[in-house]
């Protein structure tokens, strides 16, 4: 239920800041929002690691619920009524059903993808009372990606035709034919996964392979924060001077330096704080690209197309996070599946044993290595326990930087978007 108010609010947002601000306001708007979404998302696990360590993980649901009421009443008061030019008739049911299915079964095949195996089966899947077989022929990765591209297509073409006989349509496809909004949605997408891959990973590693607390980790964390905010706010004097297209560039520059500096440098015993630097540096990037990408994006979206410009941008964000989660997922165990054994091997760790406890660790996600060094002598391996976990920790943060790789190269392929919707914003 949460989440269906979140998909409600984000295209509101976007589209009514698109639609009431513009002239001089139109890029501090944008520039405020982009900072206010970036350091948000960076700021939530120093949140959440506070509700949770010194009250109850309840309450990372429950805050929502004062904090929405506020949020109401203030909207109430403050936020003008805007609404689109054209009442189309019906509802798109039909594309909303598509665009689920299609989207939802390519994450689950990127995220189950290790685990299943991408093509011989490694394992049964089973769904309540139904089971996809481990000997059969082909796993139900390769399937579910068949049936993502089946349901993408059929998308596209029912969003064509309910646009052919002029009826509500989820997707305004001919908003595409504008370079501008292409462009920067195809970066806009680039840039999430590789946003929420940084997010994803990084915690897993902080609190598993250094062995911070949830609330150090956020501390650490939040350092993405104070680079965006920062850098958020004031990222429309740098668009005064070189143009939004180019303080995007500048921004995801900044990124890229700041993640490959990040995965240079960890290890198993990498402290926070320098871990925190090249997180500043890359907040500073995420706070001057989303500043300008959006307000880009929309800047040739006619006002009465706001909501659909909106709404077409808060999804593809939606759909770059949640795939940029899945890769991560499957970056990271894929390469734990090699840096794991490998780790353990160079200690002197071989066998059976070995092998189920490397497995173990990537299935995991590294808790097993704080649940090893908890059990102390006591554990499998006596009085060499401590050896296995710096064994296991010196595997994960292995796995943690080709992860955070796999992060950059999303970025650099958004940083190659922006070149190009630089090109073409400057023929507009």
């Amino acid at each position: 239920m949460q989440a269906v108010g979140a998909a409600l609010i984000m295209p509101a947002t976007l589209s009514t800041v698109n639609a009431v601000f513009r002239g001089r306001y139109r890029a501090a708007a944008f520039g405020m929002w982009g900072a206010v979404i970036s350091g948000a998302a960076a700021i939530g696990p120093l949140a959440g690691g506070a509700l949770t360590q010194w009250a109850s993980w309840h309450w990372i649901f429950l805050v929502n619920i004062p904090l929405g009421t506020l949020v109401l009443v203030a909207g109430i008061l403050t936020v003008p009524a805007t609404r689109a030019g054209s009442h189309r008739p019906g509802a798109d049911v039909d594309g909303a059903l598509l665009s689920a299915i299609g989207f939802g079964t390519l994450v689950f095949a990127v995220i189950e993808g290790p685990d299943l195996g991408w093509w011989t089966p490694k394992g049964e899947l089973q769904i309540f009372s139904w089971v996809w077989p481990a000997d059969a022929a082909v796993s139900a990765v390769p399937v579910a990606f068949a049936v993502s591209a089946v349901s993408l297509t059929l998308f596209v073409i029912w969003e064509r035709h309910r646009e052919k006989v002029q009826r509500s349509a989820l997707l305004d496809l001919g908003l595409f034919v504008l370079p501008t909004f292409s462009w920067g949605n195809l970066t806009a997408a680039m840039v999430a996964v590789g946003e929420f891959a940084i997010i994803f990973v990084l915690p897993l590693y902080l609190i598993n392979a250094l062995g911070l607390s949830v609330m150090t980790a956020g501390l650490v964390l939040a350092a993405m924060a104070v680079g965006a905010f920062l850098s958020g706010a004031s990222a429309r004097h740098l668009a005064a001077r070189f143009g939004s297209p180019g303080t995007v560039l500048l921004g995801l520059a900044l990124e890229v330096i700041g993640i490959v500096i990040l995965a240079l440098i960890i290890s198993s015993t990498t402290p926070g704080w320098l871990l925190a630097l090249p997180l500043v540096v890359y907040g500073v990037g995420l706070g001057l690209a989303s500043a300008q990408l959006t307000g880009t994006v929309l800047h040739d979206v006619p006002v009465d197309a706001s909501g659909q410009g909106s709404a077409t941008q808060s999804t593809v964000r939606q759909v770059g996070s949640a795939l940029g989660t899945a890769f991560a997922g499957a970056a990271l165990s894929v390469a734990l599946a090699l840096t794991l054994p490998a780790a353990l091997s160079d200690a002197g760790f071989t066998g059976t044993e070995a092998d189920q406890l490397a497995d173990a660790t990537r299935q995991s996600a590294g808790t097993t290595i704080t649940q090893l060094q908890a059990r102390g002598a006591t554990g499998p391996f006596g009085d060499q326990s401590q050896a296995a976990v710096d064994a296991l920790a010196r595997g994960f943060a292995d796995g943690t930087r080709w992860s955070l790789l796999v992060a950059a190269g999303f970025l650099i392929l958004g940083f190659v978007g922006a070149v190009r919707l630089r090109i073409v914003a400057q023929r507009t």
